[in-house]
């Protein structure tokens, strides 16, 4: 008698789907020349996925940035690029190590100079210049401050130039373990080395997209990236009458030397609502510094008043306010220091090294009918006079470091 075989489809699903199941759960092998790799099973997705992560992260800068801005503060995304998780930067500061005995600490400090017109060189027609001129700041321990000067200075000279003017420097900073200079005529930013001058960047005027040279003025350090600011003040013709923003805009450039433009117009008016002024009155900023200890933006103005601006009665409305502002400039607050002499003004200051940015030094530059002149003070942040006004040399300096 004859069987018949009846295929019972339901047992067939079943095989399969039994015989598929011990298929995943067996270990692939993958021969690579002699050698065998086993990968399990659970971690196979994860390895193709690891993998082709790999190669879109080397070959897309699109997914390299977008990773990487996670691990970056909002503050300084847009400032921050990736490849900046790998760079060390050089934290030191200052760059000579100060020379301290029981009772005392001695600083080396440099000055540099911004001669207008007469920055051009007489011997080479197409040669401008700028005095580098360096000394000594001791600091005893009753809290007095002194100052001694070499009695050498270093020429430092460019080819580069716009307009017929060229290397009028306005400041100086120690950024990412180099000494650099900032120009108010060409936008230029300079390093210096063994007294030497080399340009590293320009800077172009407003929000960058312009022909005009940047008129730099203060610089300082925060978050690792050097911050560079104009005057702050609206650029108008020499009667007062508005012409543009360019000069309330600050550029932030990286340690290697990528640069942003950053509308502080809201900044700026903030700081001079401070102590009532409005537009078209006026307060011009060359000098400002970044304090990481108090988390604070410091300013002190060179220029202040609730009048439109007059080039010729601007040179007597010298300013002794130190304006100090949050992060965000939300809250500023504003102290008075020694005794204002109008003819004098702020062009650049440092916090002391080792007094937790308690003590400011500064410069002050004097423009009085053709005369030329600058000053050394130095005072705390709540506006105690440590030194009086010194005078340094019948000549315009307005970038002082701790060098």
């Amino acid at each position: 008698m004859s069987q018949v075989l009846i295929k019972d489809p339901r047992k067939e699903t079943m095989v399969s789907l039994h015989e598929w199941r011990r298929a995943l759960h067996t270990p692939h092998i993958y021969r690579v020349g002699n050698s065998a790799l086993r990968i399990q099973s659970p971690y196979r997705m994860f390895f193709f996925v690891a993998v082709i992560l790999t190669i879109l992260y080397w070959t897309h800068p699109w997914l390299r940035n977008t990773l990487c801005s996670g691990s970056i503060s909002s503050s300084v995304r847009s400032l921050a690029p990736c490849h900046y998780r790998y760079y060390t930067y050089n934290k030191t500061y200052p760059l000579t190590p100060p020379i301290r005995t029981s009772t005392r600490v001695s600083y080396r400090i440099a000055i540099v100079s911004d001669l207008d017109h007469d920055s051009k060189s007489t011997e080479n027609k197409n040669m401008w210049f700028s005095m580098l001129k360096k000394g000594w700041l001791v600091w005893n321990f009753k809290n007095e401050i002194s100052v001694s000067w070499d009695e050498d200075t270093t020429k430092l000279m460019s080819t580069l130039g716009m307009k017929g003017r060229g290397m009028e420097l306005s400041e100086l900073v120690t950024f990412d373990g180099r000494l650099i200079t900032v120009e108010d005529r060409t936008g230029l930013v300079y390093f210096l080395e063994n007294d030497k001058i080399y340009p590293w960047v320009i800077l172009m005027d407003g929000d960058g997209k312009n022909t005009k040279g940047f008129k730099s003025e203060w610089a300082t350090v925060k978050n690792e990236q050097l911050y560079i600011g104009s005057m702050g003040k609206e650029w108008t013709t020499s009667s007062g009458v508005f012409e543009n923003h360019n000069p309330q805009w600050v550029k932030v450039v990286s340690p290697l030397g990528e640069t942003h433009s950053l509308n502080w117009i809201s900044n700026y008016k903030r700081l001079r609502q401070t102590i009532d002024i409005e537009f078209p009155g006026y307060m011009i900023h060359e000098s400002a510094a970044w304090s990481d200890v108090h988390n604070c933006w410091f300013f002190l103005p060179r220029r202040c008043s609730k009048e439109r601006y007059n080039e010729t009665l601007d040179e007597l409305l010298g300013c002794n306010v130190l304006l100090i502002a949050d992060e965000n400039f939300v809250n500023v607050e504003a102290k008075r220091v020694g005794t204002l002499i109008p003819t004098r003004g702020y062009s650049s200051f440092k916090f002391l090294p080792g007094s937790k940015d308690s003590i400011i030094v500064a410069l002050k530059s004097e423009e009085n009918q053709g005369q030329m002149a600058t000053y050394i003070t130095a005072f705390t942040i709540d506006g105690v006079i440590l030194m009086l006004d010194s005078k340094i040399i019948d000549k315009k300096f307005e970038g002082l470091e701790f060098i």
